[in-house]
């Protein structure tokens, strides 16, 4: 059986990027593995391009599963430092969702995309037979902006700052404790903080701010981010150094890790920092903008940290220890098993 989520590096070199269509000047950024968008060069304005499925998740209520499908489907845009600007999303929706619930649906989704000064400007709604939840389509998202305002995916410099936002496994945390809370033995104050990390599970406005803050002229600034989502921090670590050619020399004592995070992972008996965490960003940014984008992100509310530099060389040490691309995601087999835990509580 083929591993669960993202494909690998070989696979993706194998079988997807020596067969990228046709070979047009304007394409910026083509796909590479573990890069978050693509870029277009429309006339000297940046297009950033990015393409994720759509996922719903009727059990946390239609209105915040489509505040969460969104921010999913914009995070890969707003890692460019250009703010999400239009949206395409299609639907290939259950037969049994009611018009009531998809409406619930789609105003979450407008509400927060106006919020955000998002366009939603094409798509497709429709029920088929065979489709079901969570997987429910696809969307592509769009931020356009100003070359100089970029943040290059590949951009981390020697000397550069490695900053971490929230920590690892706050999506995994949060989702699975939410999705099937009666298969956790954890007391009801630990269950509730590890609950909450579901709503941190966003990173759109915190690529904004940190863009913001840290600006990108001179030299200086935020030179990449990168949302940690599959394979957690470590895959997002490596696919960053990666990408730049560079070294990360890195510490966890200087990441946030949020309550109930700890506890949940213990109790599955999975890595948390190989766990999905959506929501969390790591940026390299120059060491004379490194505190303003803490302090601009922290009156924001969220929890960052150093976590260390960007080095010459190449390869990422934690802790002293070199560290390579997590195989699998642990979440998916979580997700799995307590599903059909609770699947057979119920029968």
């Amino acid at each position: 059986m083929a591993k669960l989520g993202k494909v690998d590096r070989s696979f993706f070199d194998r079988h997807v990027y020596p067969r990228l269509g046709a070979d047009r000047s304007d394409v910026a950024i083509g796909p590479a593995h573990g890069v978050d968008f693509g870029l277009l060069d429309i006339g000297g304005t940046a297009v950033a391009v990015a393409t994720d499925p759509v996922s719903v998740l009727p059990e946390l209520g239609f209105e915040r599963a489509g505040r969460f499908t969104l921010d999913f489907v914009l995070a890969d845009v707003a890692v460019s430092g250009l703010s999400p600007s239009h949206l395409a999303v299609s639907f290939t929706l259950p037969p049994e969702l009611s018009d009531e619930s998809f409406a619930a649906l789609w105003e979450s989704i407008h509400a927060e995309a106006a919020d955000l000064g998002v366009s939603i400007v094409t798509g497709h709604t429709a029920r088929y037979a065979g489709c079901s939840f969570p997987w429910v389509g696809g969307a592509t998202a769009l931020a356009v902006g100003e070359f100089d305002a970029l943040v290059r995916p590949d951009g981390a410099r020697v000397g550069d700052d490695v900053l971490v936002t929230k920590g690892p496994a706050v999506e995994a945390t949060g989702l699975l404790t939410t999705l099937f809370p009666d298969q956790f033995d954890l007391d009801a104050e630990t269950l509730a903080a590890a609950q909450s990390r579901l709503d941190e599970a966003a990173c759109v406005r915190d690529a904004m701010t940190a863009a913001a803050a840290g600006g990108v002229d001179g030299g200086t600034g935020v030179h990449a981010m990168h949302d940690a989502t599959e394979c957690g921090l470590f895959g997002a670590f490596v696919e960053m150094a990666a990408g730049a050619g560079v070294r990360f020399d890195l510490s966890t004592d200087g990441i946030p890790i949020r309550p109930g995070v700890r506890e949940t992972c213990d109790e599955l008996g999975i890595d948390p920092w190989s766990a999905t965490t959506g929501g969390t960003l790591v940026l390299a940014v120059g060491p004379d903008r490194t505190a303003d984008v803490i302090e601009a992100l922290e009156k924001e509310g969220t929890p960052v940290g150093v976590a260390g530099a960007v080095r010459s060389g190449s390869g990422v040490a934690v802790d002293g220890e070199e560290i390579g691309h997590p195989e699998v995601d642990p979440s998916w087999a979580a997700y799995e098993e307590l599903a059909r835990a609770s699947e057979t509580d119920r029968s």
